[in-house]
């Protein structure tokens, strides 16, 4: 958790709770696991429990505290929507999302059906924006759940894009951002650059928000953000 978070599409890291579990392809070298359980086992440290999932009551203000605006990505190393948080709980993060109203705060899960289950019991206001990960073409049902939610700003994470997601241009309306990334770390799955471009071209025939976040790799860094000449920072607002 950070007020500077080196994720490019956002600023900041807010994570009121933390560990999950594997629901689809794209988790299967779930960076935010490997580097909670690194730490199992640490006496006091606050990944002891390594990735097991675990509530946080006492950093539910924390946004509160950061008076500049800032981009603020919920739940970077958990699911808000995971079958475990509490309805209860998660409106308690609500709470403070709609209190905090000069930030945005980007909450994506894996675990659309719940987002569109709770979606009516939720305070959506203006600056909270929705997301679902689609790594490929099996996922895309996801976007259907997302757009039930009552979020004003909805957005897509294709990362890490594990193959071509051609039927995306059926799903775009009502989408108004799509993040697209490869996977990085080892064992990282390739990314086949034409992929990338047709998402890409997609957007801009949809007029989709189009954001480039990197190619990955063992060496991420090395690999860039650049495609085709230039990076591609597009965001909604």
């Amino acid at each position: 958790m950070s007020d500077n978070s080196a994720i490019e599409w956002t600023d900041a890291t807010w994570n009121p709770v933390t560990g999950c579990t594997k629901v689809s392809p794209g988790c299967q070298h779930c960076y935010a696991e490997t580097f909670a359980e690194r730490f199992r086992g640490v006496p006091g440290h606050p990944y002891e429990q390594g990735f097991d999932l675990k509530l946080w009551p006492d950093r539910l203000a924390l946004p509160l505290q950061w008076k500049k605006k800032k981009y603020i990505f919920v739940n970077s190393m958990s699911d808000l929507f995971h079958k475990d948080v509490p309805e209860t709980y998660i409106k308690s993060v609500f709470e403070t999302m709609n209190k905090a109203d000069w930030h945005v705060f980007q909450v994506l899960t894996k675990r659309a059906e719940r987002l569109a289950e709770l979606s009516p019991a939720l305070s959506w206001t203006d600056n909270i924006w929705a997301g679902v990960s689609v790594e490929n073409s099996d996922y895309l049902y996801r976007i259907d759940y997302l757009k039930q939610s009552s979020a004003r700003i909805k957005f897509l994470s294709v990362e890490p894009l594990l193959g071509p997601v051609t039927e995306l241009a059926n799903h775009l309306s009502g989408i108004d951002w799509i993040i697209v990334g490869g996977e990085s770390g080892h064992g990282a799955r390739p990314l086949d650059p034409g992929w990338v471009r047709e998402v890409r071209d997609m957007c801009h025939a949809g007029g989709v928000k189009f954001f480039f976040k990197q190619w990955g790799g063992r060496n991420k860094k090395r690999a860039g953000r650049i495609l085709d000449g230039r990076t591609w920072d597009e965001r909604p607002i």
